[in-house]
């Protein structure tokens, strides 16, 4: 199974000991060291509870790749969190929080090994009219990109973030948060993405043999 991009430099490494939560997310402190930014779009769709934004389900064992050549948000947060899996691991993540964004040109793959060798879901929409997404969520292994913030802050503690709805976090926890987020070339590891509401225009969706992720 081919995996994710090269390690944004500076993310933290390792996997976390393993909790009993039976799935989903659970609030773990971890710092992170490299500046995330977030985040393109979501198709693994589910609905996000008031003051639950973790993925309320177990993630599968594999990551998958989105990418954009822009996203444009508002009200951003993101803290350390721990994904853990239906195979009984689980990994650190930044768990992202984005009230409202735009997409464009998204693309969003994954990379499957089946008995007849590899194929590749491949899914895209936003090329002509942008990607609209609201209280999305997104478990980020990495994440490349040129960010600009507006009004940005480092290093808060997570339990007082509040610039995205219902992203407060564990109390000591590394977070960071934004009024605002633009990220252009964007190119996304992620584990799980939950939105209460995607509207994908132009939408197209596709299994290839062969290797044909977004990047």
């Amino acid at each position: 199974m081919a995996k994710a991009s090269d390690e944004t430099p500076g993310a933290s490494q390792g996997t976390p000991e393993q909790t009993e939560s039976g799935g989903g997310t659970r609030w773990r402190r971890f710092a992170l060291v490299a500046v995330p930014g977030f985040v393109a779009a979501a198709v693994l769709g589910g609905m996000t509870t008031q003051g639950l934004l973790a993925a309320s389900f177990a993630v599968s064992g594999d990551s998958f790749k989105m990418s954009a050549d822009e996203l444009r948000g508002e009200g951003f947060a993101q803290y350390g969190d721990v994904a853990e899996s239906v195979d009984g691991s689980s990994r650190p993540i930044g768990l992202s929080m984005i009230d409202s964004a735009e997409i464009d040109n998204l693309c969003m793959s994954s990379l499957w090994d089946l008995p007849i060798g590899e194929a590749t879901l491949v899914i895209t929409a936003g090329e002509n009219d942008p990607v609209e997404g609201s209280s999305m969520v997104i478990d980020i292994e990495q994440l490349r990109g040129d960010a600009e913030f507006s009004e940005i802050e480092i290093g808060r503690d997570a339990s007082t973030l509040d610039k995205a709805d219902g992203s407060q976090g564990p109390v000591g926890g590394f977070g960071l948060q934004s009024d605002a987020i633009t990220v252009t070339d964007k190119e996304l590891t992620s584990w799980a993405v939950t939105a209460g509401s995607l509207r994908m225009s132009g939408l197209g969706l596709s299994v290839k043999p062969g290797n044909h992720e977004c990047f």
